[in-house]
């Protein structure tokens, strides 16, 4: 099993298209103007303390002389398109796991392309050849141990990690180190005293799902290096994002009325998720503005969900920090992509993190829109607001895969 990740993917395609950038610090952001988020930074601004999802303006402080980039979406998304391609040279499984993350299953192709090791020799030249950038390589027989291992020399790192060192180089790590462990799920284990990944194997199993349910007995065979789960190479072929759109009858400059908007397309492209077995990293924001001028923000998150709450919430903060309030809207829309199988083992994990009683909430919603149609339950603040926030004043309502 390999697990690919590449090096501060953004920000390493921009240095590599305007030569001037590199060795520089850069720093990739939606608006470098604006109040919004770090996408990606270089490694040359890493060094100061500047992190993905960090706020723009703590990037600029811990960094006054970094170089702020405009995120270009579509060219990331196609130079991950062709190192997808690049990586089925070698084998016919593989999993995407985010636009800068895959892995590949090459158990049966020594006698074509020689073992793991050979084989991510290769796939290393032909990047760093054909794109001019770098990625850190994780080999083990497990993906979680793959994916734990790529992360242990960046960048243009790769490490092998096999079942019988797992006590050696895996258990002496804190716990926050092991994939699926958040901030919330690693406060719980420190208040047990949890403290490495090593501690965690060896916790009574009883305990563990005491406190945190079935997560726990994931999160304890995880930690003693078990993990059966495959390479899914049908995730390539799952639709690339899933959103709605609304055009208002009525060009707008009410907030509180167009948040309704976000909000309503937000379950809406949650419930689709959530209907389709997916979960999601990146939102996107769509504002149209009266002269037909367009303007599209995104965030990506650090974890995948499927809830209404946090796309909501991530597409209003991209409309108040984007919007220019003197210009009137006519069509909003709401976007999720970096799409995944929420059944897959690795974005189980993830899910730990979401609070239970939203997803029991979000759970019961969908139960009840399943018996009695779509507009059986909604929230207190759309009805507040009537149906103009659900169907844009008698606007159009559209949504729709992208492939």
């Amino acid at each position: 099993m390999i697990h690919i990740d590449m090096d501060a993917f953004f920000a390493a395609v921009e240095q590599q298209a305007d030569p001037s950038l590199r060795g520089k610090p850069v720093i990739v952001c939606g608006d470098p103007g604006g109040r919004g988020v770090v996408s990606t930074a270089s490694y040359e601004a890493r060094k100061f303390g500047v992190r993905s999802a960090m706020p723009v303006r703590e990037a600029r402080r811990l960094c006054p002389h970094a170089i702020l980039v405009r995120g270009r979406h579509s060219l990331y998304e196609e130079i991950s398109r062709r190192l997808l391609s690049l990586y089925s040279k070698y084998t016919p499984v593989v999993e995407p796991f985010s636009i800068d993350e895959a892995f590949l299953d090459v158990s049966g192709c020594e006698r074509l392309h020689g073992d793991a090791i050979q084989i991510a020799g290769k796939i290393k030249t032909e990047i760093r050849e054909s794109f001019g950038l770098t990625c850190s390589m994780g080999i083990a027989p497990s993906k979680l141990l793959a994916k734990m291992a790529s992360d242990m020399q960046k960048p243009d790192g790769l490490t092998v990690i096999r079942y019988e060192d797992v006590e050696d180089v895996i258990w002496p790590l804190p716990v926050r180190k092991l994939y699926g462990v958040g901030e919330k799920t690693a406060q719980i284990l420190e208040a047990l005293g949890i403290s490495t990944v090593g501690a965690l194997a060896k916790t009574p199993v009883e305990l563990l799902v005491e406190k945190l349910g079935e997560a726990g007995r994931l999160l304890r065979n995880l930690a003693s290096g078990i993990d059966n789960s495959r390479v899914n190479p049908s995730l390539w072929e799952m639709p690339k994002s899933i959103g709605h759109e609304t055009t208002l009858a009525e060009d707008s400059d009410d907030e509180g009325f167009i948040l309704s908007c976000i909000l309503y397309l937000s379950q809406q492209v949650g419930r689709r998720l959530r209907q389709h077995g997916l979960v999601a990293r990146t939102v996107t924001l769509k504002l149209r503005y009266s002269d037909f001028t367009t303007l599209t923000r995104a965030n990506t998150f650090s974890f995948f969900t499927s809830l209404d709450e946090d796309i909501y919430q991530t597409a209003k903060r991209l409309f108040l920090h984007h919007w220019n309030r003197r210009r009137r809207i006519r069509l909003v829309g709401v976007t999720v992509s970096n799409l995944s199988s929420k059944d897959d083992f690795m974005h189980q994990l993830a899910l730990f993190e979401e609070d239970e009683k939203r997803r029991r909430a979000t759970d019961a919603m969908d139960k009840v829109r399943d018996k009695f149609g779509e507009d059986a339950i909604t929230r207190a603040s759309l009805i507040q607001r009537g149906k103009r926030a659900k169907n844009g004043r008698a606007g159009r309502t559209e949504g729709g895969y992208t492939v």
